[in-house]
């Protein structure tokens, strides 16, 4: 903890969206005692972030502030913490930086103060899983504790701060918000994977009156930080079809580049989760282990006992002949096309619980898989929802489509539709607010339903 203290002590640090998952409160927590005077900014209202008001109740210098920004809580600042999805252009941030004041955000701050070599995972989909099969496969081989970041649900990157030792390691999980913060430092992971890009967080990236190409633009720079700062000692992987528009944001790259598929897997390579997307996850996890010299027998014999990530395609259980899986968090159709393609082996025997917010993301394609694979689809209400239905029109004479009132309901229909040998798929294919506080309360309640069973 001394280590750092010197850069927290006695500063004027304002955290801006301290959220309600944990994380921001571990940052805030670690700053406050190293000895920061923090203020905590958000325009949500007192009453909905009072659980984070309440964790950090102990601490004397740190303060809240609710409601709309004043400018001075930002450019009087010494540094200002910004909390995932603050919009980068924001009147206060640019006020802010203009004035001099260094803006950071936690995973690359992690990075900056703890100068130890660090894998970094991004992509529209298959980064969680690929951060974890890495991480999983690593402490394995290593038998030593591995630390594991970014956007780890609860995880406090700060907080890492205090189990970096000499030899330590990082994995990270960099959302594109995340890797916002990358950018601002001039800094990129030791080892970059890039595991595809598809369109979403549209409803974030593109403004009005702007192409959906102009908001794609925005989005891929964003996760461009990931290889745009790397030395010629960095690895970039990734896949042929990123690899291409990574060269037209960054021209030449003078780091080593490995593109991977699924084929650079021995045919006999195991994998616990079922899909061809996570194959080539796990060939992309492949690349990434082989940059840190780790044997391929040991590589593959981790990535053979690699269980799985919670929320993504999680196999629950089986009752009464029907299996039940937990796909949370796909919230995008192009991520449930993906899920029922791997679990259909062509009986067309899913019952699909789908539906949520939309991210400006085109449901159309979602159709065609469901005709394919489902036998019937149970949607909970949503903006994303009344946009699937007006495509769902297309096929309701084949595939019968139900909408309730939420989760719960929709999971005894599910079960009262489903027979031997069904699967019951939650995949939703939509973000969780509007009816959720986050993604991972939507998890959690799928899961208790699952287990109540």
């Amino acid at each position: 903890m001394n280590t750092y203290q010197h850069y927290f002590k006695d500063k004027k640090v304002t955290v801006v969206r301290i959220g309600l998952l944990g994380r921001g409160v571990g940052d805030t927590a670690f700053m406050a005692e190293l000895g920061a005077e923090v203020l905590v900014v958000d325009d949500a209202s007192q009453e909905d972030m009072q659980p984070s008001v309440d964790a950090l109740k102990e601490y004397d210098n740190v303060r809240f502030k609710f409601g709309p920004y004043d400018l001075n809580d930002f450019v009087d600042a010494d540094m200002v913490l910004v909390g995932a999805g603050m919009p980068y252009e924001h009147a206060v941030l640019v006020a802010a930086k203009e004035a001099g004041v260094p803006l950071k955000q936690s995973a690359a701050l992690f990075a900056e103060l703890s100068g130890i070599p660090i894998i970094g995972v991004t992509g529209t989909r298959g980064k969680s899983t690929t951060t974890s099969m890495i991480h999983h496969v690593l402490s394995q081989a290593t038998g030593e504790e591995v630390l594991l970041g970014g956007n780890i649900r609860g995880v406090s990157n700060l907080q890492l701060l205090k189990d970096v030792h000499e030899d330590s390691i990082a994995v990270m999980e960099l959302d594109s918000w995340q890797l916002q913060g990358w950018g601002w430092a001039d800094m990129s992971p030791q080892i970059a994977v890039f595991t595809n890009f598809m369109e979403d967080h549209l409803n974030y990236y593109q403004k009005d009156g702007e192409s959906k190409e102009q908001g794609m633009e925005r989005y891929f720079t964003d996760k461009a930080q990931i290889f745009l700062h790397q030395e010629e000692s960095g690895v970039l992987i990734t896949t042929p079809e990123v690899f291409e528009r990574a060269r037209t944001v960054a021209g030449s790259l003078g780091q080593e580049v490995v593109l991977a598929d699924s084929s650079v897997l021995p045919e006999d390579c195991l994998l616990a989760m079922p899909g061809e997307h996570n194959r080539l996850n796990a060939a992309l996890a492949y690349e990434a282990l082989k940059a840190t010299s780790l044997p391929d027998d040991i590589i593959f014999e981790g990535l053979a006992s690699f269980p799985g990530v919670e929320g993504r395609l999680q196999y629950l259980r089986e009752v009464d002949f029907v299996r039940y899986y937990n796909d949370n968090n796909a919230t995008t159709p192009q991520a449930t096309i993906a899920a029922l393609t791997a679990l259909d082996v062509g009986n067309k025997n899913i019952v699909l619980i789908a539906g949520g917010a939309y991210k400006a993301v085109n449901p159309a394609p979602l159709v065609e898989a469901i005709k394919k694979h489902c036998k019937q689809t149970i949607l909970i209400p949503g903006t994303g929802t009344d946009r699937l239905l007006s495509e769902l029109e297309k096929i309701r004479d084949t595939i019968p489509n139900l909408v309730v009132e939420n989760l719960a309901q929709a999971f005894e229909e599910a079960r009262l539709v489903a027979e031997n040998g069904d699967i019951v798929l939650f995949s939703p294919g939509f973000a969780s607010f509007g009816q959720y506080k986050n993604e991972y309360e939507r998890n959690d309640e799928f899961v208790q339903l699952v287990s109540d069973i």
